[in-house]
């Protein structure tokens, strides 16, 4: 049985568990809570973050009787809300990028702009990313950063964004490719 199989089983025992009993959904808050509070302070900030992820787990236990598993599992599920929620700052978020790219400064490494950009490229490569970022659409950075700083699968982005398969792999080629000649641009 492989870990992603052992969650998912894991995770229907805590539907059942908290369909039963709303107190049980605290273990779904335990077992997830880490992992979306660092994707969202990954996205945004650390103050954002523990915003988005606190209200990320609200709000799935205000739904949780909408949860279907044949969907896909919990842990989707909670990425899915939260990037919805993170888009709500999508405008700023871009905008601060495209600011970062206009100062030729290099972010601070423990920022969220600097985690993204370890992941994704060198250090000496920063401010080319960050203007890189900016000028992909919405569908493209959430794919992107769902990847990077969630280190979700692509099934499990398609199940946090209500996309296909096929899609989540176009959206991070296409990503690829203009975060690649955009770089280029620049060297």
């Amino acid at each position: 049985m492989t870990t992603e199989t052992r969650g998912q089983a894991g995770d229907h025992e805590l539907v059942a568990r908290f369909r039963l009993d709303a107190e049980e959904f605290t273990a779904v808050y335990d077992r997830y809570f880490q992992q979306v509070y660092t994707y969202a302070a990954g996205r945004l900030d650390v103050q954002a973050g523990e915003d988005i992820a606190a209200e990320t787990f609200c709000l799935a236990f205000r739904d949780r009787d909408r949860f279907d598993p044949a969907r896909g599992g919990l842990r989707p599920w909670l990425f899915g809300i939260a990037t919805n929620l993170v888009a709500r700052h999508r405008r700023k978020e871009a905008r601060h990028y495209r600011a970062l790219a206009r100062a030729g400064a290099e972010p601070p490494a423990d920022s969220h702009e600097g985690r993204v950009v370890d992941v994704v490229a060198a250090r000496g490569m920063r401010p080319g990313l960050a203007s890189a970022l900016a000028a992909l659409n919405q569908g493209e950075r959430d794919v992107v950063t769902l990847v990077s700083l969630a280190d979700l699968t692509h099934q499990e982005v398609a199940e946090a964004l209500g996309i296909s398969y096929g899609t989540v792999g176009s959206r991070l080629s296409r990503a690829r490719k203009k975060i690649h000649e955009m770089m280029g641009q620049q060297a």
